[in-house]
């Protein structure tokens, strides 16, 4: 385990990886071995879960975006990136919290546009998620580039109360609603966070399921690292 964390923290090749963590092939194949049968997206959820009980997840306003990087090697969930001149990329959509840690993730290719990713990233949450209540309400904030109504419909369905915004609206919000502009660019801090992996920061992997195998080792980190600094208190 050490090992895979070496590469995704580093983004090295395989064969690169130093021999203190033993063969790199034996090290690659514990990590298809692990991510066939769920260790990753198991780790992700126990991580939200040990986050929960240190500090609470801030179910009451999360925020959905997606963000693009590159994939030189092509291969699944990859497409053109109109950002990019066209080159090879992906889409990673995000879902989070309202401090920023994530709960749930599609991914697609960069030429996919976000809105059709929506539905597919509220439910991928990999723990189960508290009823919104009319006390308990679960606000969303998203982009004008969501706007659309199979966005509206799925927020409605999952009982969400949708903050979804042009440019006017959204000045309004910002001096109406507490800390708007925080909560919406929460998620854009996350994208920003997990492009620190240089693995995550340009995808070399084909195989869609080994980098979302990534993603879920470095959600894991980061939601057990919060969760040690904020531990339980009696």
């Amino acid at each position: 385990m050490s090992g895979i964390f070496y590469v995704l923290r580093t983004g090295c090749q395989w064969k690169a990886l130093p021999r203190c963590f033993g063969a790199p092939s034996t090290v690659h194949a514990r990590f298809q071995q692990w991510r066939e049968a769920g260790v990753f997206l198991r780790l992700w959820a126990a991580g939200l879960l040990a986050y929960d009980d240190a500090q609470g997840i801030a179910w009451d306003w999360q925020a959905c975006d997606g963000a693009m990087t590159k994939a030189p090697l092509g291969g699944e969930a990859t497409g053109r990136n109109p950002t990019d001149r066209g080159k090879s990329g992906t889409k990673r959509s995000l879902l989070t919290d309202g401090r920023g840690q994530p709960l749930g993730l599609e991914v697609a290719g960069a030429n996919v546009n976000d809105h059709l990713l929506f539905a597919a990233t509220l439910d991928s949450i990999p723990i189960p998620r508290p009823q919104p209540t009319t006390t308990d309400p679960q606000n969303l904030c998203i982009d004008k580039g969501y706007d659309y109504d199979r966005v509206r419909a799925a927020a409605q369905e999952r009982d969400y109360t949708l903050h979804l915004r042009t440019r006017g609206e959204e000045l309004v919000d910002k001096r109406n609603i507490p800390n708007y502009r925080a909560r919406r660019w929460v998620v854009e801090r996350t994208h920003s966070w997990i492009n620190r992996f240089r693995r995550l920061l340009v995808r070399w992997e084909k195989k869609a399921e080994n980098y979302v195998a990534f993603l879920h080792l470095a959600f894991a980190y980061h939601l057990f690292h919060a969760a040690d600094r904020h531990p339980t208190t009696a």
